[in-house]
């Protein structure tokens, strides 16, 4: 799947040509199945287009085009589950996550972070694991504090540790100042559009935080997301082929997540079920056709 020579020079005369809008990938001669199913496709790519970088469609529905690899080891982070060749993301997000790993470097907890799931080297719908995790601008964060120096193996055998008791709706004895602390500075990223975490942490961090709260706004409760938290960007500028979710509402949204743990301690009784009302359809798989008409050239080029 590598590039003609004279299709690769184009491709590299468009990524250095320093426009601020980067065009979709040149369709001629793209030939591809677009009733295959999209994960099995972009599932075996083993590394990047040959294209520049650009997210195409939406986190749950999209691509990437010209990913990079995060290093699987720096100065102050480590990728993990190597296996999955899954640390792959839009330029963007490699840059958020080294950055975020230095400055948790400088935490006496830890001396860095652990990397989880990024995106497919060519972004699109996952084998397993995640629907979103598509257009290469999300990434998975370790909520342990790092000790480097890990092996290929040990970064397989190695468990992320769970931060929430009473089925999320409080933090644990493993929870501080680093949780805390990693959490907003990837919150205070200005690329940065959401986190997702479980709600007891929210919860928490609403109690504790007695600076500036306008990070508060971008943390979202989410069911699970207790061994890791997961950062969304919000689409570069000029990537106009990128679609953005919609902002999260105004306000720090401490109220909604005190709200979830309520109910996770005192659950609402579910309302009577609809005898009239019709079966949920099953959601059916992804199919190429079913992504951005970029992602095509994105598969092969």
């Amino acid at each position: 799947m590598r590039l003609p020579t004279i299709l690769m020079a184009a491709a590299l005369a468009l990524a250095s040509c320093g426009t601020a809008t980067v065009p979709e990938p040149d369709m001629r001669g793209v030939a591809v199945d677009r009733n295959a199913v999209a994960k099995s496709l972009f599932g075996v790519a083993a590394t990047g287009s040959n294209l520049p970088a650009a997210p195409y469609g939406g986190y749950s529905r999209g691509c990437v085009a010209g990913a990079q690899q995060l290093a699987e080891t720096g100065p102050t982070w480590q990728a993990m589950r190597l296996s999955r060749n899954r640390n792959w993301a839009h330029p963007e997000t490699i840059d958020m996550v080294q950055r975020l790993s230095r400055k948790m470097a400088s935490h006496p907890a830890s001396n860095g972070i652990y990397v989880g799931d990024m995106s497919q080297p060519r972004g699109g719908p996952m084998t397993s694991g995640h629907a979103s995790h598509q257009s290469g601008l999300d990434a998975d964060i370790w909520l342990m504090p790092a000790t480097l120096g890990l092996s290929r193996q040990q970064r397989e055998d190695l468990s992320a540790v769970s931060m929430r008791r009473a089925a999320g709706a409080y933090t644990n004895a493993r929870w501080g100042s680093f949780q805390h602390e990693l959490v907003k500075a990837a919150a205070q990223d200005p690329r940065t559009a959401r986190i997702f975490i479980f709600p007891g942490a929210k919860v928490r961090m609403c109690a504790e935080e007695t600076g500036n709260r306008d990070w508060l706004r971008k943390v979202r409760p989410w069911a699970g997301h207790h061994y890791h938290f997961h950062v969304r960007l919000t689409c570069p500028d000029g990537a106009e082929g990128c679609v953005n979710q919609d902002p999260p509402p105004p306000g720090d949204g401490c109220a909604d997540a005190q709200a979830w743990v309520d109910n996770i301690l005192n659950p609402r009784p579910a309302p009577p079920a609809d005898p009239d009302a019709r079966p949920a359809q099953p959601r059916g798989e992804l199919r190429v056709a079913d992504l951005p008409q970029a992602c095509q050239a994105v598969l092969v080029r």
